[in-house]
């Protein structure tokens, strides 16, 4: 979520994952996104939401049954620093009503600056690590259902 130039993703391809969804509004992002997986050579296994991250989330509340063995393992989220809503925001929506889309033990992963407190918990998201390196940390959440 908040793909960017898509590395994150790419790299989660490159390693297995037998699916990657980007979330990217900004049209140059999305542009640089698409060309890196078009030089790449990558031409399935992933979908490009185009739109904001919070909108997508809805639609695929809205789209999932009941049932269904489509479900994230792992979501990796590098909102704008500058954005600091989207964190509370788009971890409430995955703690809470897109809890849903979470398999059992499902990973979330917020990069944010160091000095941007998360919370411990966004409802069913609950923070098991903090890892601190330079300005950036990384926040891990699980999802307890």
């Amino acid at each position: 979520m908040y793909a960017g130039s898509g590395a994150v993703g790419i790299e989660a391809l490159s390693r297995g994952a037998a699916q990657v969804e980007f979330v990217e509004r900004a049209p140059a992002a999305l542009k640089i996104l698409r060309g890196n997986l078009e030089r790449l050579g990558i031409r399935a296994g992933f979908v490009i939401h185009a739109g904001t991250v919070g909108a997508t989330l809805r639609k695929m509340v809205a789209a999932y049954k009941p049932g269904c063995e489509m479900k994230f393992d792992l979501v990796f989220l590098d909102p704008p620093w500058d954005a600091a809503e989207e964190y509370a925001a788009t971890l409430g929506l995955l703690g809470g009503s897109a809890a849903g889309l979470l398999g059992e033990g499902a990973a979330v992963i917020a990069e944010h600056r160091r000095k941007q407190l998360l919370e411990d918990s966004y409802g069913s998201l609950v923070r098991t690590r903090l890892l601190e390196q330079g300005d950036a940390a990384l926040s891990f959440y699980t999802a307890s259902h």
